[in-house]
């Protein structure tokens, strides 16, 4: 009796750990919503924490990278930079990156491509200055993050026929930044949302965007070399999936803040007000790119911030969505 009894035993257990494999244990690990395993290898795919990522987060929250047959992991970074390092590094396959920030990796990873624009803007980020500045010229401290925001923070500064030099920069987080002008320890920044709103929240003023006085950004999807040698056809998916979720993200706004609120804990009318400012489609990097990316190139060698002025000739891939992805299953 006491045999049986253990077999009986063992018999229930089985049948718990089968059970519990048909739900949900035994099935592939993905961050695709929906209850269908990922196919394919694995990608991971470096991405940012605001609403300007929310093509990434809507392909998740759609199924969008299983329905073109990719297993994405999207792994959140708090700076772009952070992001281009991990593909260098080889801890992701893939990232978003804007073109300022990765043509500042380039001459240390030369091997870096950038493939293709998946959204651009010259509303989304904006010039804050403190209360007590009521003139450009009164700037003395400006809060940059190294990158994008460093490079519009100099465009401005030049446009107001300010001399950079007569301005320290002080390098801080995004997080940080809003605080640091309370403080009166920096009197402007200019920096992405929700970081101006949290500026404003805090009695600063909004001044004008980037577009005022004529730069606008692009954000890339990049990937290194090697790994694209061998992927190229994975890379034409992941381009397929964005490019079905950018549209999604301008057609169905709504839709694309809850996904953005659900994987990076942005506020609604944060994503809501991004997709108003920034033009989310998937295109081809073009020859009438070049001009911009060459001048922030340019910048970058005359700062001394890179011991060579980046090749972006070498480092951008035009045409390269009509060539691959146009017209491919």
């Amino acid at each position: 009796m006491e045999a049986r009894a253990r077999r009986r035993r063992l018999v229930g257990v089985l049948s718990l750990i089968t059970a519990l494999c048909t739900l949900s244990a035994c099935s592939g690990a993905t961050t695709d919503s929906g209850g269908a395993a990922a196919t394919g290898p694995k990608i991971r795919l470096a991405v940012g924490i605001d609403a300007a990522y929310a093509p990434f987060f809507t392909a998740d929250a759609k199924g969008l990278w299983r329905k073109h047959g990719l297993n994405v992991e999207l792994v959140q970074f708090g700076r772009g930079g952070e992001a281009v390092d991990a593909i260098a590094g080889g801890q992701v396959q893939m990232a978003a990156s804007s073109d300022s920030t990765t043509i500042a990796q380039f001459p240390q990873n030369p091997g870096l491509r950038a493939l293709m624009v998946y959204q651009e803007s010259g509303r989304y980020l904006k010039v804050v200055t403190g209360s007590k500045i009521a003139n450009p010229a009164q700037i003395k401290k400006m809060a940059v993050v190294p990158g994008l925001s460093e490079l519009a923070a100099t465009r401005f500064l030049e446009s107001k026929k300010i001399d950079v030099k007569s301005v320290k920069f002080v390098t801080a987080d995004p997080p940080e930044i809003p605080a640091l002008m309370q403080k009166n320890e920096v009197d402007a920044y200019v920096l992405w949302e929700p970081w101006p709103a949290k500026g404003v929240e805090l009695g600063g003023k909004v001044l004008e965007p980037t577009g005022a006085y004529g730069l606008a950004y692009q954000q890339w999807l990049i990937t290194g070399q090697q790994w694209l040698s061998g992927n190229e056809a994975v890379a034409v998916k992941v381009a397929k999936a964005l490019e079905e979720a950018t549209g999604l993200v301008e057609s169905d706004p709504a839709g694309a803040a809850e996904a953005t609120k659900k994987a990076a804990k942005v506020p609604t009318e944060q994503t809501l007000t991004a997709i108003k400012e920034i033009d989310f489609k998937v295109r081809d990097i073009a020859a009438a790119d070049l001009k911009g990316y060459e001048s922030t190139a340019a910048w970058y060698a005359s700062t001394g911030k890179v011991k060579s002025k980046p090749d972006v000739t070498a480092s951008v891939l035009q045409g390269w969505v009509t060539a691959k992805v146009k017209g491919t299953g």
